[in-house]
C-alpha cells in the first residue's frame, strides 16, 4: 500500500519545486496509475492537479501538452492524430484500458522514462521538447538521456511539421506491455527512429547514428535496420535479447517504409474527404 506522510497540492509548478528541492523524499504525483502499486510511505506527495496542467494548447509552430494531460485526452485530439500521423495513438490505444488512459497523465508517463513505456517510443522522434520549473526546456531525447533530475515537468512542446510516420510494436496479447516497440519519422529532410521495451528505456537514432537519407536505397534501408538490431537488448519473461534484436530489425523496417509511403497530411485529408462523398456528387 502506498502512504504519504504529507500531502501538499500547491497551486503553482514554482510551489511544487521549491517543495521538491527542500525535501530530497519528496514524490511528484500524477496520475497515480502505477506509483500507487508501490509499497512504501512517501514523505511529502505533491500533487500537481492545481498548477493548470491539464490543456492542449495549439500555437502557430507547436502543440503544447500540459503535464497532466491524460493519455486519454491526448489520443483523441484530432489535431494533434493529424500532424503527428497517428502514432501516439497507436501507441497508447492498447495500454490496458480505456479508464486507465483517462487517468494517467502524459506528463508521468514521460517524466519516469521507463523501459516499457510506448508514450516515450513515440514521442522521441518527433521535434519533442520538455519544459521544467528549474532546468528550463529541452530536447526530449536529450532527457531521456539522463537529464533534469529533482525537477518539476511542466509541459511536452511538440514543434509542427509535415511528419512522416508511423509507430509499431509486438505484444504477446492485447493489452499487455510491448515486447519491443519502434517508431520513425521523417522530418525536415531528415529520419529519427525511437526502439523501445527493449527492457531498457527506449534509444533514439537519428543523423550519423541511423545513416538513413531521405530517399534511400535497398540497401541504405537494411545499414539502417542492421543498425536498429545492434541496439543492446534484454531478457526477460516477455522475449529473449536475441528475439528483440530480430524483432527490432523487422519492427524498423516496417515502421520506415509505412511512413516513407505516406503523402503530405493537405493530400491525405483532401482523398479521404473525396472518398466519403457519396457517389455522383462533383466538387
Amino acid at each position: 500500500m502506498l502512504r504519504f506522510d504529507q500531502y501538499v497540492r500547491p497551486k503553482t509548478t514554482r510551489e511544487a519545486y521549491d517543495l521538491l528541492q527542500q525535501n530530497r523524499l519528496a514524490t511528484v504525483i500524477g496520475g497515480m496509475m502505477w506509483l500507487r502499486l508501490s509499497d512504501r510511505t512517501v514523505t511529502v506527495g505533491i500533487d500537481l492537479s492545481g498548477c493548470g496542467l491539464n490543456e492542449i494548447e495549439e500555437t502557430e509552430d507547436s502543440f503544447v501538452i500540459g503535464a497532466m494531460v491524460t493519455l486519454g485526452q491526448l489520443e483523441h485530439h484530432e489535431g494533434f492524430r493529424q500532424m503527428t500521423r497517428s502514432v501516439f495513438t497507436n501507441g497508447v490505444h492498447d495500454i490496458i484500458g480505456t479508464q486507465f488512459r483517462n487517468l494517467a497523465t502524459v506528463g508521468g508517463s514521460a517524466y519516469a522514462r521507463m523501459g516499457f513505456s510506448d508514450i516515450v517510443t513515440s514521442l522521441l522522434p518527433l521535434d519533442t521538447y520538455v519544459e521544467f520549473t528549474g532546468a528550463g526546456t529541452m530536447r526530449f531525447a536529450d532527457f531521456v538521456n539522463g537529464g533534469a533530475a529533482r525537477d518539476v515537468l511542466e509541459r511536452i512542446i511538440v514543434k509542427k511539421h509535415d511528419y512522416r510516420a508511423s509507430f509499431q510494436c509486438l505484444r504477446n496479447s492485447a493489452t499487455d506491455f510491448s515486447t519491443l516497440n519502434a517508431c520513425a519519422a521523417l522530418w525536415d529532410g531528415q529520419w529519427h527512429l525511437a526502439v523501445g521495451a527493449r527492457p531498457k528505456k527506449a534509444k533514439f537514432l537519428e543523423g550519423e547514428d541511423l545513416g538513413l537519407p531521405a530517399r534511400f536505397s535497398p540497401e541504405e534501408l537494411d545499414a539502417a535496420c542492421q543498425r536498429a538490431r545492434d541496439l543492446n537488448y534484454g531478457t526477460d519473461r516477455r522475449a529473449s535479447a536475441a528475439y528483440r534484436a530480430e524483432l527490432a530489425e523487422d519492427l524498423s523496417r516496417r515502421a520506415i517504409l509505412e511512413a516513407a509511403a505516406q503523402q503530405d497530411v493537405a493530400t491525405e485529408l483532401r482523398l479521404a474527404a473525396e472518398a466519403a462523398k457519396p457517389k455522383g456528387v462533383s466538387a
